[in-house]
Order: C-alpha cells, then structure tokens, then sequence
C-alpha cells in the first residue's frame, strides 16, 4: 500500500489495514520491537509529566497502551485520558484491555481522526501520539488540531519510526526493517501488505528537524527531539 494524492482514500486503506491487523497487532509491537514499544512508550509518558486533575488525549491510541501508561501510576479517575482510533475492531480490543485493568474510570475510547479532533478548543492539558502521525491523510492539519485543543502551556508528545544515522546501523537496520520484518509481519498477522508499507512510510516520512519544522509552522513553541534506541525512534515534544 502507497500513500495516494487522494487523502479519502489514503484514510480508508489505512483503516481498513489496521482494523485487519487488530487481533494480531500487540502481539507483533512486543515482537518486532524485542519489547522496546513498552520503553518508548514510557519514554513518553515521561517526557509528557501527567499531574493528577489534568486531561489528556492519545491520538491513534490502537489498543490504549499509551493511555493505559499516563493513568498507569493515579488512583482510578485522578487523570482523564480520551483515546481516540479510527478503528472500531482495534478500540473493542482497547477497551477489553481497560477493563481488565480497572480502568474505565479514567480512560474514555472514541472513534475519530486526527484531521478532524471532535474536540472544543483548549479541552486538554496534553496530547500524544505513537506512531500514528506518519499515517495520518494529512500531517500538517493534524499537527494543528493538536495545537487547537491544547490548554495554553499544554504538552505535544509524539513518538515516531526514523531511521540511524549512523551508516554502519542504519545498513544493519535496513537489512531487518525492510527484509526480515515485513515477512515476519506477513506471516503472523496474514495480512499480505501491513509490513511492507510499515517501512516504505518510514523511509518517506519527514524526520528528525523536518518534522520539527513541521510542528513549528503548527504553532508548537520549544520543539525538541530526541533519539531512542540508536535512533530508529524520535520523541518530539512542543509546548502550546
């Protein structure tokens, strides 16, 4: 699958690939990542700093890890996460995850996108977003709903795939991403392109300073970033 001029259709295919891959899909994040997908998501959360009383929403949140993680150290209901999907097959998966861990006090699911946030104007004091922009039918109007229902002084939190700088790891890790895991990927989740596309967005993605820029002309202040794992994820982080 290839990202098409006509951004409707771009959202369909993409829905479409994630509703399939559902019922497989934390089983190949724990692994295709060797368990990192647990650490970035950590990272985050850190980075993001949840206080009890504030509000907060997960965009493209799949099965609620991200979320889960920001109430994973509050009492039931001392912060609110929103996540939001635009798949209904991976927010049921989510929610039998929140349930199972008592956390329907604290965690609200609901189908939406991110072009499009169904969300008042400063409604939360935080956003983040896991591997999800890259997929997005249109980056930069994403990037301003993200700004739009920000509290003023509200953090932008955003985990992304990139690629090594470093010649030596970035050969070593083509050989994987682009040979290993898309047959690994095809195998178990039987979905014949899921982990082809996975690596061809990566390569094709803005990274590092071009999405720094990007988030800038959003509206974002004191854009930073910060390289995980040798580089093959970026925490972006922005103040409203």
């Amino acid at each position: 699958m290839e990202r098409t001029e006509n951004p409707a259709d771009f959202h369909r295919q993409v829905q479409k690939m994630f509703s399939d891959i559902a019922p497989r899909y934390d089983f190949l994040n724990r692994l295709l990542s060797g368990g990192q997908d647990r650490y970035w998501r950590k990272r985050a959360v850190n980075r993001l700093s949840p206080k009890e009383g504030e509000r907060f929403l997960d965009i493209a949140t799949g099965t609620a890890d991200v979320a889960l993680e920001i109430t994973r150290n509050f009492p039931q209901g001392s912060v609110q996460v929103v996540g939001m999907d635009f798949s209904d097959k991976m927010l049921e998966l989510a929610r039998q995850k929140i349930d199972a861990l008592d956390k329907a006090a604290s965690i609200q699911l609901r189908n939406g996108s991110a072009e499009d946030l169904p969300f008042e104007d400063n409604s939360f004091e935080g956003t983040t977003t896991a591997f999800g922009v890259r997929n997005f039918s249109d980056v930069d109007r994403s990037l301003r709903e993200m700004h739009r229902v920000l509290k003023p002084g509200g953090r932008c939190v955003i985990l992304e795939f990139a690629l090594p700088r470093n010649a030596f790891l970035n050969s070593l890790y083509r050989i994987y991403f682009e040979w290993l895991l898309p047959r690994i990927g095809r195998l178990v989740s039987r979905h014949p392109s899921a982990y082809t596309y996975l690596p061809q967005s990566v390569a094709s993605f803005p990274i590092r300073n071009e999405f720094s820029i990007l988030m800038e002309q959003a509206g974002f202040k004191n854009v930073t970033f910060k390289e995980l794992t040798f580089g093959i994820v970026i925490l972006y982080t922005g103040l409203k």
